[in-house]
């Protein structure tokens, strides 16, 4: 009973995260928060955990990747920064093949938005 419980709870707040995403003039990166998810193929559990940290993370990342006065160099830092502030968070939650994973799907969106702006 305690499990089914729990389980309502989950699908409850993931379904809520993903209704206020996809609200928010958001379907992109609701569709990015999905794909993460099966990537990395979080529990529930850590989806209920990580999925808001993405959320949060995500617009922080497109502002910069947008801010034309920012040079490639100067918006690979930024984003750097942020993915730095939220890592001892995703470390706590993910198992370290999961955290491994996480780092190199970050490392992949940062090579393609710079060869993106490169026109490559």
């Amino acid at each position: 009973m305690r499990n089914c419980i729990r389980l309502i709870a989950t699908v409850l707040c993931f379904g809520s995260l993903v209704l206020v995403a996809t609200s928010s003039s958001a379907q992109p990166q609701a569709g990015r928060l999905q794909a993460i998810s099966q990537q990395l193929n979080l529990t529930p559990q850590q989806k209920v955990k990580i999925l808001p940290i993405l959320a949060d993370e995500g617009p922080k990342v497109e502002a910069i990747k947008n801010n034309t006065s920012l040079s490639g160099l100067q918006k690979m830092q930024q984003i750097r920064a942020i993915h730095q502030q939220t890592d001892p968070q995703m470390k706590a939650i993910l198992s370290p093949a999961q955290y491994q994973k996480l780092q190199t799907i970050r490392q992949q969106a940062i090579r393609e938005a710079m060869e993106k702006r490169r026109g490559g």
